[in-house]
């Protein structure tokens, strides 16, 4: 299931959800010359490594370069909508995104710890097996066992906040986040109950 934990601040963050790669190669961005924005800009959400601290904003390190990329694009053209995320994209250039994109993609993401572990198991059987009867196939067919993700396609969710997986799933279902390739997370958001959404995002929070 393409259930996409987004960049940026929001994320991890979800996120999180799969989308199509960017139309610029994020491959050409150059890590260092990232470092004066990540310390004005990124680092009071995301934290200097991609790790966000705080629930309400995804954790980006080691998401996939070219899925980066496309959430930033998104956010400066009002595909993906976000005031606050729109406000700090406005002023970036295309290679500062590709930049960005190469910097956070080169961080170590760290694990985290699911809070509920009885609704946890719940999650990991949508997880791996997703939702009988419902159409609801399993995230890890996209996202992979581990919750690694296969770039470029589809973003790593493993260790994201589960508050932030939870609100980027409901976003798809109410289709205020539409940046998704043929409509693949809201597809398969629509069909999930209130119920499977937190209890996926309280399994991938802990997924290592």
């Amino acid at each position: 299931m393409k259930l996409v934990v987004s960049l940026v601040a929001a994320l991890a963050a979800t996120s999180a959800f799969a989308n199509a790669p960017a139309a610029t190669s994020a491959s050409k961005g150059d890590p260092k010359a990232a470092e004066s924005i990540v310390t004005k800009v990124c680092v009071a959400c995301h934290a200097a490594d991609g790790n966000s601290p705080t629930a309400a904003n995804p954790k980006i390190a080691g998401l996939n370069a070219e899925y980066i990329n496309k959430q930033l694009t998104d956010f400066k053209s009002g595909e993906r909508k976000n005031p606050v995320m729109a406000g700090i994209v406005k002023d970036l250039s295309p290679q500062d995104m590709q930049n960005l994109a190469a910097y956070f993609s080169a961080q170590q993401p760290k694990s985290g710890t699911s809070k509920d572990m009885e609704l946890a198991l719940l999650g990991q059987k949508i997880y791996r097996g997703g939702v009988q009867g419902a159409g609801v196939p399993a995230c890890a067919s996209c996202h992979g066992p581990q919750g690694k993700g296969i770039p470029v396609q589809f973003p790593r969710l493993a260790g994201q906040h589960g508050d932030y997986i939870y609100k980027q799933l409901n976003a798809f279902r109410v289709e205020t986040r539409a940046n998704d390739a043929a409509k693949m997370m809201r597809t398969i958001a629509a069909k999930m109950t209130d119920a499977d959404m937190k209890a996926v995002a309280s399994y991938i929070q802990g997924l290592r």
